[in-house]
């Protein structure tokens, strides 16, 4: 049976839903550090919760944009899988989990690849274990091109999609609006400060596609993917990145057990995320809140110990 979010009266602004969880962080269950090296000589990082033993359904959480295991709804997802006794394992993008990464390329909206190499990973090293996912934000639209990609070849029993910018165009035009430009220039900061430590380093400055002058003038996603984005991982410009790495078009196309969940006031997009039934497969099961802002669904308790939707639904999915 589907659950219904409603906020409390305290909450109903998307703003709120947003920025209220980053400040109120839970307490962080203890992880240990694997390292996966890459064929491409760079690496990714994984956070584990718990050691699986085989046979024991794993969870892959993947985080958005500039997050880590770090991320409020990453500590929040993992404290509720330890309350139920379930092995997670956080799979960093890029660059993200607190070292940069060798190369010049980075991660980006549409990159399926190391969430694949990670999967392929897990599902050799334990083959009779279930392999679950649930990817935030960037993490989601990772997710939703991957399941529509593989198909009946994905890897992934069951996945849960959050706050998902599957539509990119729209969302980086959203982010240039209103408040909304306070979440972009937060997050445009943090892009620009990881430039400009590659365009310094010896072996790197030379394959970078701006120079440190350039960087600052970067001020929009739209500039920054169009110049760094798209140039470094292999696309004509933004348009064509925008075009090519949105979720949306591979929903109609997924094989396995998937939930999206969006709000429609998430101060990060616009109605054009939100899918229309005849761009879902069957197997995609998608819910849509008037309420909840971006990766927040503040569901209840008081303003400095909220309570939370998301966790309760995304378990109840796993074990439906």
């Amino acid at each position: 049976m589907k659950k219904i979010f409603t906020p409390p009266w305290w909450a109903v602004s998307p703003h709120i839903q947003t920025i209220l969880p980053v400040l109120f962080k839970v307490a962080k269950p203890d992880t240990h550090r694997q390292r996966q090296e890459l064929t491409d000589g760079d690496f990714i990082d994984l956070d584990w919760l718990g050691k699986p033993q085989n046979g024991q359904p794993i969870l892959v959480i993947l985080h958005g944009l500039e997050g880590s295991s770090e991320s409020h709804y990453v500590r929040r997802m993992l404290q509720t899988a330890q309350n139920h006794g379930l092995c997670a394992v956080v799979h960093h993008h890029r660059s993200c989990s607190g070292e940069p990464n060798r190369l010049a390329r980075s991660y980006h909206s549409g990159d399926t690849e190391d969430i694949h190499f990670t999967l392929t990973q897990l599902h050799q090293q334990y083959p009779e274990s279930p392999l679950y996912a649930v990817g935030y934000s960037l993490g989601g639209n990772v997710l939703a091109k991957y399941q529509g990609e593989q198909g009946e070849q994905s890897l992934l029993e069951k996945t849960i999609i959050v706050s998902a910018p599957l539509w990119l165009a729209a969302c980086a035009k959203k982010l240039e609006k209103g408040f909304s430009k306070v979440y972009q220039q937060h997050l445009i900061k943090q892009l620009q400060a990881k430039m400009h430590s590659k365009v310094l380093q010896t072996n790197l400055v030379e394959k970078m596609p701006v120079t440190e002058a350039q960087i600052q003038q970067l001020s929009t996603f739209y500039l920054f993917d169009d110049k760094v984005t798209a140039p470094l991982h292999g696309f004509a410009d933004v348009n064509d990145y925008y075009q090519r790495a949105s979720g949306k078009p591979f929903l109609k196309n997924v094989s396995k057990s998937t939930l999206v969940i969006h709000a429609q006031d998430d101060p990060f997009m616009t109605d054009d995320v939100i899918p229309a039934a005849v761009e879902l497969s069957e197997h995609v099961e998608y819910e849509l809140h008037p309420k909840g802002g971006h990766v927040g669904f503040i569901s209840g308790g008081v303003p400095w110990k909220p309570r939370f939707y998301l966790e309760s639904r995304i378990i109840h999915f796993l074990k439906s």
